[in-house]
């Protein structure tokens, strides 16, 4: 199975704090956000993972993460021009995945929970697709 993280939004919602950087690469407590999302990708065992990132960030990511080789990882970067939403991740990785099983997150989720790897290891046995979600009163903020 292969991952993607999606990190090519461009944050409106933190503006200003996000015009200078995208939002994936803010820290959150002691670390980037996007390591959140890669550590969920590695706890459910994936190692090869592919990067959508905006137009113009490609160097920031390549500059913390690299290759991944220090992780352990194999990590790719595409870039996606134009913000189409989740569905035109999955054009863009579409030679990435080639005709592999595929998991998705985003590069600004942040889960976490007391049997988060089971669930993750679950998931990857289920035939079909599972998707992680969690109910808010007001998704807009």
């Amino acid at each position: 199975m292969k991952g993607m993280i999606l990190a090519a939004g461009k944050g409106t919602r933190m503006y200003p704090m996000t015009l200078p950087v995208c939002k994936p690469l803010i820290p959150v407590y002691d670390k980037p956000l996007i390591y959140y999302p890669l550590a969920v990708l590695m706890q459910a065992g994936i190692r090869e993972i592919l990067i959508i990132v905006p137009p113009d960030e490609m160097y920031a990511f390549i500059k913390l993460l690299g290759d991944g080789s220090d992780l352990g990882l194999s990590i790719t970067y595409r870039i996606q021009k134009v913000q189409r939403g989740i569905a035109d991740a999955f054009l863009i990785g579409k030679s990435f995945i080639g005709s592999d099983e595929v998991c998705l997150i985003l590069g600004d989720n942040i889960l976490y929970g007391q049997h988060l790897e089971q669930s993750l290891q679950r998931a990857r046995s289920n035939q079909g697709t599972t998707v992680f979600g969690y109910h808010v009163d007001d998704p807009r903020p």
